[in-house]
């Protein structure tokens, strides 16, 4: 990231490069990474350490090691992102993308809140919310469908919110914690999986006449600010065959 250390171990580097060549399509399905020894030789780095890149891309699910032959890279769909993961991502960066993702059909309108959001966002159902929403894709296709929902009071501190279009000059949540003065605190996330319905379809671009037989990733996370006001209510919704996927380091 431009202007920021970077403070990852270095088979993490090493792991993250190659994660965004093979996620952006610069490395191909098939394509062989070079040896241990040359990863060592070209990142100046021990055998040890090339050797832990190269493991934690087949732990991820990106590569395989095949005998006498190398590391291959492999066909698969990336993994969903949380809200959560969106958030810290977007805090980083200034961008909600995951590697190789872009996004597109951005929608926003001011509607009446139903009764799950209204519920989610402390409000009464049927009271004014700002609705956007946007389609994450890859290579592979739809990565989720993603709505967020926020009452309508930052809509008309932040006009932005309400229109159809890309953010710009941060996050939705950036933006309203710099118009309020009130960071955000803390959130809270829930993962679940249900079968599509015709609408669910309908999002993912699907046919709603013939529906995946195998459910689909859910994932949702309300955003607290400083003070305590839930400010948005993020719903995504997986593409079929997206997993959603977490690391965390393990202090022993």
């Amino acid at each position: 990231m431009a202007g920021q250390a970077d403070n990852r171990a270095p088979y993490a580097k090493i792991a993250a490069h190659y994660t965004e060549l093979i996620a952006s399509g610069q490395l191909q399905p098939g394509s062989l990474l070079p040896s241990i020894k040359n990863l060592a030789e070209e990142w100046k780095v021990s055998t040890a350490t090339a050797e832990k890149a190269l493991r934690k891309l087949r732990n991820d699910g990106l590569v395989r090691g095949i005998h006498g032959i190398g590391t291959e890279v492999l066909d698969r769909p990336a993994s969903m992102s949380s809200g959560s993961q969106r958030q810290d991502r977007g805090r980083r960066t200034g961008s909600s993308w995951g590697q190789g993702e872009r996004s597109d059909s951005h929608q926003a309108a001011v509607v009446p809140a139903p009764t799950e959001v209204a519920h989610a966002l402390d409000i009464e159902p049927g009271s004014d919310v700002v609705r956007r929403s946007r389609v994450y894709r890859d290579r592979h296709g739809i990565v989720a469908h993603s709505t967020s929902w926020i009452p309508a009071r930052y809509g008309k501190l932040i006009p932005q919110l309400a229109t159809s279009e890309r953010l710009t000059g941060g996050t939705s949540l950036q933006l309203i914690a710099q118009a309020t003065g009130r960071p955000i605190s803390h959130r809270i996330d829930t993962a679940s999986a249900r079968l599509l319905t015709p609408d669910d379809a309908r999002l993912l671009e699907l046919d709603p006449d013939h529906l995946p037989a195998e459910p689909v990733v859910v994932m949702t996370a309300q955003f607290v600010d400083s003070e305590g006001n839930i400010v948005e209510y993020g719903v995504d919704l997986g593409g079929p065959g997206r997993a959603w996927r977490t690391e965390s380091e393990v202090t022993p």
